[in-house]
């Protein structure tokens, strides 16, 4: 079963220094039809404004992934941490018993384009932990490379939650195909760009949500970079 969610539909939010989409109910913006998908809650497509950011706030018992597409994401948190997350770092943040943290675009001329990631944790109660990692763009390049995953296979970062993420870019003759487990979830979120994912044509900030299927293949790409979760039901 496969059901396309236009860019136009999600949520959006405009508060001068943050521009911000909500591909599910998050903040103001609430949907019952819309809720998260399998144990997929938020992703939110900001734009942080040059010199602007989020003030220390609190998180619980949820699995953070940021994903940075332009411009750095400053982040400093309660466990020590403090870094500037690049393009092509996948950032993940397991909150467990309680971090705050901040983050900031400190850059004066350069709006910060990133997502942000909630996946809900499979455990409750750890310690709050941090990782972030670099992929090449090379490994992506006309493949589904694997960023996020319960074991860290393949040299991704480890979340505490049943689900997977994997990052591909894809261009003119390139095509990737992922195996599917029909007893789960698959949520197709097209970063930038335009292609085809089973035979469904897609632009940036569109969606395609899968359910009971075996085959995932990403075709007819245009500039396209693609994040593709795979879900606890």
């Amino acid at each position: 079963m496969l059901t396309v969610r236009k860019s136009q539909d999600r949520g959006h939010a405009d508060h001068g220094w943050l521009n911000s989409f909500h591909s599910f109910s998050f903040a103001g913006y609430y949907d019952p039809a819309h809720m998260g998908f399998g144990n997929l809650r938020v992703i939110n497509e900001d734009r942080i404004a040059p010199g602007t950011g989020f003030g220390t706030h609190g998180h619980r018992d949820m699995e953070i992934i940021s994903y940075v597409l332009s411009g750095e994401l400053a982040h400093k948190d309660s466990m020590g941490n403090v870094k500037g997350i690049p393009p092509g770092d996948v950032q993940r943040m397991s909150a467990g018993t309680g971090v705050q943290h901040s983050e900031f675009n400190h850059a004066a001329g350069q709006t910060t384009h990133f997502l942000q990631i909630w996946i809900e944790p499979n455990v409750r109660g750890i310690p709050p932990s941090y990782e972030q990692k670099t992929f090449a763009e090379a490994e992506k390049r006309g493949a589904l490379r694997l960023v996020a995953s319960p074991d860290g296979a393949q040299g991704s970062v480890k979340i505490h939650a049943d689900a997977a993420l994997y990052a591909g870019l894809l261009d003119g003759a390139e095509s990737a195909t992922l195996a599917l487990n029909p007893a789960r979830k698959t949520y197709v979120h097209l970063v930038r760009g335009a292609l085809s994912a089973n035979g469904q044509a897609l632009s940036g900030g569109d969606a395609l949500l899968m359910e009971k299927e075996t085959t995932l293949s990403l075709t007819d790409g245009h500039d396209a970079e693609v994040l593709v979760f795979d879900l606890a039901a």
